[in-house]
């Protein structure tokens, strides 16, 4: 797998966890939390932006 398949794969897992994010309203998950936050760091390892990801 290159790196670019493997930032293309995660920025689609960061992406559908943003949108159960947003699909959760205000309702609090520790776990959706705590995987978004693991996927901003995988994602910041590969020199992505998070910021212009984030809804």
């Amino acid at each position: 797998m290159t790196d670019k398949e493997l930032i293309t794969i995660t920025i689609e897992q960061y992406a559908a966890l943003q949108r159960i994010k947003s699909a959760n309203g205000d309702m609090e998950n520790k776990e959706l939390d705590y995987q978004l936050k693991i996927l901003i760091a995988k994602l910041s390892a590969l020199g992505v932006n998070v910021e212009d990801l984030t809804m």
